[in-house]
This record gives structure tokens, sequence and C-alpha cells, in this order.
């Protein structure tokens, strides 16, 4: 059963001399216990997307196309009020800075009731219980005392426990995690991602996370969207995506990344170039002028999603297909060149 469904998410700010096509056209779906993930390069358009699916798009931004289906339900054509009423409660979101995201003059503890108070119709007195409960769940010690601390007297990462535990509050069916990790050291990170593969597993929570770090993607998510300048460039299972990048942009990507399994003398390569205007409208490939790969049709075409051919156990066809929107997919004998083909464990 698919949870939630995009289809051809377009979206654009408006400025007062030109517009931003941030998002440009995508599609993916989610289903109950599966962990989606969505990684790009800061500015390709991830938080974006998740913002406008739940209607929280700043005042320039708009929607221009497409819907986002949440059990059959377009979310884009419901009104504010009826919106409400499934943010917060069956979907949810981590967002990515929580000192920012807590309001700094409310207690911890006020800030989780009225959450609960708001979507479960509880009193005050089972309100402060449930919330105690839920710091305790995501792992802050001497929960009860917390609740009457404020977001400042909290560490990074015990604050973004506190921001898991708002958004698990009301058991969410679909929880959306953004950049969940950022700023936070090695050992926190991973207590976080565990936090978040736990929560799946008891809840039968669909996640979607949202990152730039390869790290994590390989750690937690099962199926993979890479995105560049507003689009999917290559999405697959995750495993298959480590073992056989076929974008460019992907291929780039992993080899800029440290290897545990690589000798001292390997030297990462960046990708060079800048990323596109995106004040213009998408004609050829956003990524052609910093690929090796191009060809004409790469500036003259724009390209979709097509199936990888012969690529892993699903082979060209179903949700867990390999997709690629490249003219010029990287070859094998490239791949192999830069010892890339080990799956998650090699590349992570």
């Amino acid at each position: 059963m698919t949870l939630l469904e995009i289809a051809d998410l377009q979206v654009s700010f408006s400025t007062r001399r030109q517009t931003v096509y941030a998002v440009n056209g995508i599609s993916y779906d989610v289903e109950p216990g599966e962990t989606l993930g969505i990684v790009g390069e800061s500015g390709c358009g991830k938080s974006v997307s998740s913002l406008a699916i739940l209607g929280i798009l700043a005042r320039n931004g708009r929607v221009t196309g497409g819907s986002a289906r949440f059990e059959g339900r377009d979310l884009l054509e419901m009104p504010d009020s009826q919106l409400r009423r499934i943010r917060g409660r069956d979907m949810a979101m981590v967002f990515q800075d929580p000192m920012t995201s807590l309001n700094p003059v409310l207690t911890v503890g006020r800030q989780l009731t009225e959450v609960l108070r708001r979507h479960l119709d509880v009193d005050r007195k089972a309100a402060r219980s449930e919330a105690q409960a839920l710091l305790e769940r995501v792992g802050i010690p001497n929960a009860g005392d917390r609740l009457s601390d404020y977001p400042h007297q909290f560490s990074g990462g015990m604050r973004q426990r506190v921001m898991i535990a708002m958004a698990i509050a009301c058991k969410p069916k679909v929880l959306i995690a953004d950049e969940p990790t950022t700023a936070l050291d090695v050992t926190i990170q991973a207590q976080i991602l565990e936090l978040l593969r736990d929560l799946v597993r008891s809840e039968d929570m669909a996640l979607v996370l949202i990152t730039h770090d390869l790290g994590v993607v390989a750690g937690i998510c099962d199926r993979t969207h890479v995105m560049y300048a507003g689009r999917f460039v290559e999405t697959a299972p995750t495993d298959e995506l480590f073992a056989q990048p076929r974008h460019p942009y992907t291929f780039g990507l992993l080899r800029s990344v440290p290897r545990l399994d690589a000798g001292r003398a390997q030297r990462l390569e960046p990708i060079t170039g800048a990323p596109r205007d995106l004040t213009e409208r998408p004609t050829g490939c956003a990524f052609a002028p910093r690929c090796a790969y191009a060809t004409q049709a790469s500036w003259d075409e724009l390209p979709i999603l097509r199936p990888v051919e012969g690529s892993g156990p699903s082979g060209g066809a179903g949700r867990r297909a390999h997709l690629v929107a490249c003219h010029n997919p990287v070859p094998q004998a490239d791949l192999t060149a830069a010892g890339i083909g080990r799956g998650r464990q090699g590349n992570a």
C-alpha cells in the first residue's frame, strides 16, 4: 500500500526581478515501513519539495504543477484547515535546524504538550505524562525534570532528539526528516539514525530522509533518489545505486567521498564547476556544463528517467527499478577503474 505518492511536483519562487524554478517535476512514492532517501547538494530543491507537500512554503513560493497524494487524497488541493489536521498528526517533519525550529521563549514541555493537546484531545496532565514518555523514548535522561528547560539549555544532539519527539508524538504514518544529523558529531549522528531506524521498525512508519550525506543514506535507506537542480537524475535501491552509479553526478559524488578501503595515495576528485542558474527554465541536461560525458544531446534535449538495462535483480521495471536521466551514462569500465562496485560498505 502506498502512503505518499508524489507526481511531477513543480515549485517556483517569485522575486521582483525573476523567478526561481526550484523543483522541476519530481515523482516518488513511499510505503509503510520503508525508508526513502533524497540526496543532493545544498540548493538542489530537496527541502523545498517537502515544504511544498506540507503546505508551509515561504510566501513567495508556490506549487506550479503536480500532485501529492496521501492515502489517495491530494494534499495540494486541500484547504488549509483540512491540511492542518493531517500535518503534525498523520504526517510530520523533523526540521533541519532545531535551534531555529524550537521556540526559544517556551519550555520544551510546553511545546511538546501543545502538539499532543491539539491533535489527540488529551488533558494537561495526560499530555505532560506523555511528553515525559516521549523524551525518555528518544533517549533524554531525567526527562521529567527537562520538561521545564528551555531549548538553549539542551545540546545540539538533545535539541534534535526533542524535535524528533515532537514529530513522533502523534505516531504519524509518514515522517520527513530534513538533514537530521547536520552539525552533529559522528557518535550522536549514529544514535539519531538508530533512533529513526527503530521508529520505522516499531511503528511501521514511512520515513523520507533528506540529506547530502551519502554515509547516512548508505546506513539507513532502502531506496535513494539523487537530486540535482530541481530534478531526480538517478533513482535505485540503495545497494544498487552504490554498486552501479550510472549518472555522472552520482558517480562524481561517490568519487569525492573518502573511502576506508582506499590507500593513502588515492586523491579525492571533486566535481568541478558550479550548479546551474535556477532562474532559467531547464532545456538540456542541467549537469552538462560540469560533465565529462556530455554530448551535444546533453545540451539540446532534457533527459528523462529511463530504466538502466540489465541492472540488478529488479531488471528494468517496477517501483524498485534503477532509473537514470542521462543521454550518456557512465560506462562500466570507468566504474571499475574508479573502484566503485562494492556496494554500501565499500563506498560509505
